[in-house]
């Protein structure tokens, strides 16, 4: 039944928003807001078929991860990045994914990806060591996908160097408690990851090139469009989604708490033209995100659809597109928080849960703008595009 994931959340509204700031005071997820996403199927939603997910449409994945942090948004958050880490175990071995899901379909995976471990080759795989920041909604997630580089025989990084993504059970590595001390997004737990000489066998391993160039997936004989979409498309799908989520929450709340108020100088604000004038822009703005982020997914999906490959340019454009909606967002929820008064900034203000989530969700690697915007200027003026670590992000 489409819709059926968000449909489930929205009747379980309430109850995701009132464990907010359970999650925040904990630093991680409560464990009953990961028990709702867990029996919504959220996490599911681009989980292969053949392990019991869903294989939505990207967008609808997208629209039901902004529902979920616009309730709360920590939750929405862990619900975009655990959530889209199926797409990519997809195309892992066959043998991984038995493991992971086999017994328990509802198996989460943790992250990050950035490549801050060395995996030095052994007979049958590598050896492998790091340690890794932001590791969001890691405690309720029995494997993990992390990134790291090639090494040589002596541990060191080889030259030039080669990325790729390992796949390592809940044993293998160690969760450092009270690493994540943060001023937004605190219930998202995203906490420091250790790994120290483990041991991973070569099937629990993707080259990274293969994730990008898309040759990952078509090795694996994946058909649904939505694996076909390009890395830089789909993995930032689900923390676009849910910091433009949490600005649309933190509009409701702004609403909500405008509606009946009236300023010190005796204005109610029905009758101030100025903030009246500044809801409406921001309405607007948030509007606009999100709908240039689900055009965005969109227009891709229907591409690859059609059997056509997404080219560099196009790639360029469409993490523009990402970018600029998540800033656009956040910029109009500051300018309603500016005009909430003072009560708005109390803790017991929801609001300003969102304005400190929304921003701590704008610094995130994937809405850096300025390697983004570079690329995407050089190709509209039909210019060579930049290699290296300027198109790293593309």
């Amino acid at each position: 039944m489409t819709k059926q994931v968000l449909h489930t959340i929205t009747e379980r509204a309430e109850e995701i928003r009132a464990l907010g700031s359970s999650n925040e005071a904990l630093g991680r997820l409560d464990d009953q807001a990961a028990k709702v996403l867990r029996e919504s199927g959220a996490i599911r939603m681009l989980q292969p078929a053949t392990h019991g997910g869903l294989e939505v449409h990207p967008r609808e994945f997208a629209e039901t991860v902004m529902k979920i942090a616009s309730l709360d948004g920590s939750t929405g958050w862990v619900a975009g990045i655990v959530g889209v880490h199926p797409w990519e175990m997809a195309f892992a071995d066959p043998k991984v994914q038995q493991e992971i899901w086999g017994e328990d379909q509802d198996t989460w995976i943790a992250s990050p990806y950035a490549p801050m471990g060395v995996a030095r080759p052994v007979d049958g795989g590598y050896v492998f060591n790091g340690r890794w920041q932001f590791s969001s909604g890691t405690d309720h997630c029995d494997w993990i996908f992390l990134g790291g580089f090639l090494g040589d025989d002596e541990g060191k990084p080889v030259q030039p160097p080669v990325s790729m993504h390992l796949i390592l059970p809940r044993s293998d590595y160690e969760i450092v408690e009270d690493s994540w001390d943060v001023v937004g997004l605190r219930g998202t737990g995203s906490k420091d990851i250790i790994v120290k000489d483990a041991f991973v066998p070569t099937y629990r391993t993707i080259p990274y090139s293969k994730v990008v160039d898309g040759s990952a997936a078509r090795e694996a004989g994946l058909t649904n469009p939505g694996y076909l979409l390009p890395f830089s498309c789909a993995f930032p799908l689900g923390i676009t989604s849910a910091v433009i989520g949490i600005a649309e929450g933190a509009l409701a709340h702004h609403l909500a708490y405008q509606k009946g108020r009236v300023q010190v100088t005796g204005t109610k604000i029905k009758d101030d033209p100025y903030v009246l004038y500044a809801i409406s822009e921001a309405a607007a703005d948030i509007e606009a995100s999100r709908c240039a982020l689900l055009e965005n997914v969109s227009r891709m999906y229907d591409a690859v659809a059609a059997g056509r490959e997404i080219t560099f340019d196009e790639r360029a454009r469409g993490r523009r597109v990402q970018v600029q909606a998540a800033w656009r967002a956040v910029r109009a929820v500051d300018e309603i928080v500016a005009r909430s008064g003072g009560n708005a900034m109390r803790m017991d203000n929801p609001l300003q849960r969102f304005w400190r989530d929304a921003h701590m969700g704008l610094a995130h690697a994937i809405h850096v703008p300025g390697s983004v915007f570079h690329a995407s200027a050089l190709t509209q003026l039909d210019i060579e595009p930049p290699q290296g670590p300027m198109r790293s992000m593309i």
